[in-house]
């Protein structure tokens, strides 16, 4: 942001002083423009910030992977996912909706009491969170934090834009609320793709220690049986990790 503001500066600065190169300094300022849209819009970089997009190599060197659940609680897959992480013995972070933690605490508390972690998915899931200003994005952020909080007794310590998408205002306001960006490592597509086995098949392609693997207990597709698609993935998921000798763990508990 700060080399971002400099360049703007000084090529507002130069065109002034030497107004026949305005179409460079045009063109400086629309490259870096394009450059910061690119890096929001590809959720995986670590351009604009900090970004979790695996575990740390220690918790990789002790076969750890991380599970995510994006877009919950909801009242009918929650409670079946919960069910079969129990069944494992697995642990998942589950990246809640402040709004629908609010209509759901009890489903919230149920998270947390079966040894899961709560962490922060905004208060309203805004379709154009990246297009919000500092404030905007605050707002959305601090009251996910005390929904969440005053639901669980915890504070959330990671947080999940949107689909992944941010801007470059982003991570002042997550280091002000002391929360870190998690992005994953590979994702199955499981709120538009209908097939588990195609699923299961993109979050298992290479899976090892340190991935963070991302699914939906919100928003999922449904298979052509109208199962949830994320419940039939699932099981598939946790198997083949305890085949390969990997644990699932909270993304919190390979915090140093």
């Amino acid at each position: 942001m700060k080399g971002s503001f400099a360049l703007h500066a000084f090529a507002a600065a130069g065109a002034i002083l030497q107004p026949e190169l305005w179409p460079w300094a045009f063109a400086a300022i629309a490259a870096n423009q394009g450059v910061l849209t690119a890096a929001g819009m590809w959720p995986r970089s670590s351009l604009l910030g900090p970004n979790w997009t695996r575990l740390s190599e220690m918790a990789a060197s002790r076969g750890e992977i991380a599970i995510t659940i994006d877009d919950g609680p909801d009242p009918e897959i929650t409670p079946r996912v919960l069910d079969i992480l129990d069944a494992h013995g697995a642990q998942a972070s589950f990246f809640c909706i402040g709004a629908r933690a609010e209509r759901y605490p009890e489903l919230c508390r149920e998270i947390v009491a079966r040894g899961h972690a709560v962490e922060n998915h905004s208060q309203n899931h805004l379709h154009h969170f990246s297009l919000l200003g500092p404030r905007g994005i605050e707002r959305e952020l601090q009251a996910a934090q005390d929904s969440l909080a005053g639901i669980t007794g915890h504070w959330p310590r990671f947080f999940r834009p949107t689909a992944g998408l941010r801007s470059p205002l982003l991570e002042p306001v997550l280091s002000r609320l002391g929360l870190h960006l998690a992005s994953w490592t590979r994702r199955g597509f499981d709120t538009r793709d209908p097939d588990p086995d195609s699923v299961a098949a993109k979050l298992l392609h290479g899976l090892g220690g340190g991935d963070i693997l991302l699914l939906h207990d919100g928003n999922a597709a449904r298979s052509a049986a109208g199962e949830p698609v994320i419940l039939k993935v699932l099981p598939i998921l946790l198997q083949t990790a305890q085949t390969a000798g990997l644990r699932c763990v909270t993304l919190r508990s390979t915090l140093p």
